[in-house]
């Protein structure tokens, strides 16, 4: 059964709940895990969530919030996006992304490290941007520009759980602290991802071109398992995803007619490890996607 066939059968088991929160308990009621999400009409207001303060692991979805933070560095002359950065053998972590493949000793532009660690969540890509401007840049970003107060920036990324590196590097302040290891790379809720997505759209995460360009980037996200599970080429979605052994995470914008639907999810404690795009956390987050599409936007 395709992705289509399968949205179909399960908008027609869940026609009887009468109200978006029924509809959304009932299809995480009995799930293996933790669902914690927050989604908000950017239109018209209107929202919804679950558990959408308490503080989730963000995994890759932290990449967003450093994009925005090199941006505004380059934009306030910190640093331009021509700038190269040395790619040396010791830099290469395993997981996500593609730098892992190239040669140690070339230099890639800020921009083109930019990009791949949105586009194809590069490991390797986002390390070198924190060797550049350091966890602690982007947390003061954030918190001072964006008012974020739970999105943290901990450290450098290790790898996959097939090829770790044993001794975490690039610690933030935050991330120094023993009651913040738990979180990995990095910490958000889901109502403070949405903040951002809203900010993006407003243009007012530096301005409205360096908003645009973010949003641009992540409409070419290549992971699409989550949000942009069941829209494929129907509708536009923006988004960045996340994945650890038992984390699921998606955060982004559907472009639908009835009006811009901004949505974080994540799903925390599933049981079994599973990196292919059939995750449960991952169909979980696109089943959710679709009821929240359905029940937040403008009639």
């Amino acid at each position: 059964m395709n992705r289509i066939a399968s949205l179909v059968v399960f908008l027609s088991a869940a026609a009887w709940a009468q109200t978006l929160d029924e509809k959304v308990r009932e299809a995480v009621n009995g799930f293996a895990g933790t669902v914690s999400l927050y989604a908000k009409n950017l239109d018209t207001g209107v929202t919804y969530g679950l558990r959408e303060n308490e503080p989730v692991r963000t995994a890759s979805t932290i990449k967003l919030p450093i994009m925005a933070a090199v941006a505004a560095a380059v934009e306030n002359g910190r640093a331009r996006w021509t700038d190269t950065l040395l790619l040396r053998d010791e830099d290469k972590v395993s997981g996500s992304g593609v730098l892992k493949e190239f040669s140690g000793g070339l230099q890639f532009p800020l921009r083109d490290l930019a990009r791949l660690m949105i586009v194809v969540s590069d490991n390797t890509a986002t390390n070198l941007i924190l060797d550049r401007f350091t966890g602690d840049y982007v947390n003061e970003f954030v918190e001072k520009q964006l008012g974020l107060a739970q999105t943290r920036s901990m450290r450098k990324i290790l790898g996959d759980g097939k090829n770790l590196k044993t001794v975490p590097s690039g610690l933030s302040k935050e991330g120094q602290k023993e009651e913040n290891k738990k979180w990995g790379i990095g910490r958000s809720t889901p109502r403070e991802m949405v903040t951002l997505l809203e900010k993006l759209e407003r243009g007012d995460v530096v301005n409205k071109a360096v908003s645009a360009e973010i949003l641009a980037i992540m409409k070419r996200q290549q992971y699409k398992d989550g949000i942009g599970r069941f829209y494929e080429d129907k509708l536009v979605v923006a988004s960045k995803s996340g994945a650890l052994d038992t984390l699921r995470s998606d955060v982004g914008i559907v472009y639908s007619p009835g009006g811009r639907i901004a949505i974080a999810a994540t799903v925390e404690g599933m049981r079994e490890v599973d990196y292919s795009a059939e995750n449960a956390g991952n169909k979980l987050i696109g089943r959710l996607a679709v009821l929240l599409v359905d029940g937040l936007q403008r009639r």
